[in-house]
């Protein structure tokens, strides 16, 4: 019997993806938990196995086409089996056109042997052609107010996406033409004449016109959707040294061949530490409702060729330090490879970012929704302080912290930094 394989739900928050490319043709046999295809999400681009034994009779879904989690994809069946008609919910298939009550032609007097006329067929009505567009494409519109019948899709075949909607909220789209005018516009006059303008200057020539990867687009429309939520941050400072101290004595203890714990290993360890004892920053805010979770799983901003990958570290608060740094060294990798997969990137439950490698100072970041904070960590600097009326020279480490207002108040966030700050200048007190 012929089974029906859906798109399914890799991730938490997934609502959509594209198929990159089918792995099997139809026709070909498919095993069960073999790569039928590849799949591209707001997150990662992966291999789909089958969940089903057979041949592959039909394909639903072309390469190039988003679609909803849940939605038929493609057919497997037996060898020579029929695949059945594709089925389509009722927002996606076309009304079907009954077939008009055929009723008795009237009589007509004629004189013998006269041939009689054939009624004349009358056309269907038929309603409009609906708007092809991609099912996130319609939600966006419907919660912009955006009438789809006047955008230019861009995607295959003319249809809309997602992108094509965020032009139009913007005022930057062209607008489709109706095909048919009932009144032809009367021309419009000449304009009077005015002065020849004044040459303007213009922008240089532009030297190279980048396109927006698949990634790139899904940073913009995520970072677009966190500004929604109304930031504030709070901002300390920390006299590092014996941190420093710390991540020296766990190196000199790692095994020839170990990985060595990095700063950023140890300000995960210590932050996991910190959340575990301020459960209102280690959240998630739902609407009506803010979920508090019992493990602390830290996703890690990660810079790769394209954008930005934010990748977790589940079980922070039950992992040592030379665990994190063996967890964090492998995604690092796989990272920079492209091979993480949507499970790395699930149950995120608060976010760090370290900019400190690169010699930034002090930075805002902008929350990682639905969790309600993110820690901005920056360099490591060697400064003159006072320190019991004297002047010394001490490393210090800023620390800025982004909070969802809606979830988080001043009070809290202060807190939570402060026992930050605190475990940061006494380790051994998380330890």
């Amino acid at each position: 019997m012929a089974i029906e394989l859906t798109l399914p739900r890799l991730g938490q928050g997934m609502e959509s993806g594209t198929i990159v490319r089918w792995l099997k043709s139809e026709g070909e046999h498919v095993a069960k938990g073999e790569p039928l295809y590849e799949l591209d999400t707001e997150k990662v681009t992966q291999e789909v196995e089958s969940d089903a034994e057979g041949v592959l009779l039909r394909i639903l879904t072309g390469e190039g086409e988003e679609v909803p989690v849940g939605q038929p994809v493609a057919v497997i069946g037996e060898p020579g089996e029929e695949a059945p008609a594709a089925s389509t919910d009722a927002a996606g298939a076309s009304a079907a056109v009954p077939a008009p009550t055929e009723e008795p032609a009237p009589a007509v007097a004629s004189a013998p042997g006269a041939v009689a006329e054939a009624p004349t067929a009358q056309p269907v009505a038929r309603g409009p052609a609906r708007t092809k567009a991609s099912p996130l494409a319609r939600r966006m519109a419907k919660e912009r107010g955006i009438d789809l019948a006047a955008v230019r899709g861009t995607g295959p075949e003319g249809r809309i996406v997602a992108e094509d909607i965020e032009r139009a909220a913007a005022g930057d789209v062209e607008l489709a033409v109706p095909a048919v005018l009932e009144t032809p516009a009367a021309p419009p006059a000449p304009p009077p004449a005015v002065p020849a303008p004044l040459p303007a200057v213009g922008l240089p020539p532009a030297v190279e016109v980048v396109a927006l990867s698949r990634m790139r687009k899904t940073i913009a429309r995520r970072m677009s959707k966190s500004w929604q939520a109304p930031h504030f941050q709070v901002s300390m400072t920390a006299d590092v040294e014996r941190m420093i101290e710390l991540r020296e004595t766990l190196g000199n203890a790692t095994p020839e061949g170990g990985v060595r714990p990095t700063y950023s290993d140890v300000v995960t360890k210590l932050v996991a530490v910190a959340l575990m004892r301020n459960p209102a920053m280690n959240a998630h805010y739902a609407g009506e409702e803010v979920v508090r979770y019992a493990a602390v799983n830290i996703g890690l901003a990660i810079a790769v060729e394209d954008g930005l990958v934010v990748p977790v570290i589940a079980g922070c608060e039950r992992r040592t330090i030379a665990e994190i740094a063996v967890a964090r060294q492998d995604l690092v990798e796989r990272s920079r490879s492209g091979s993480l997969t949507a499970a790395d990137f699930d149950g995120g439950t608060f976010t760090i970012s370290n900019l400190g490698m690169y010699g930034v100072e002090r930075f805002v970041a902008v929350l990682n929704p639905p969790q309600v904070g993110i820690l901005a960590v920056g360099a490591i600097e060697s400064r003159a302080v006072v320190d019991d009326g004297e002047i010394v020279v001490r490393p210090r480490m800023e620390l800025t912290l982004s909070c969802d207002h809606r979830a988080v108040d001043g009070a809290q966030a202060s807190e939570f930094l402060a026992t930050i700050k605190q475990l940061l200048q006494q380790p051994t007190l998380g330890l």
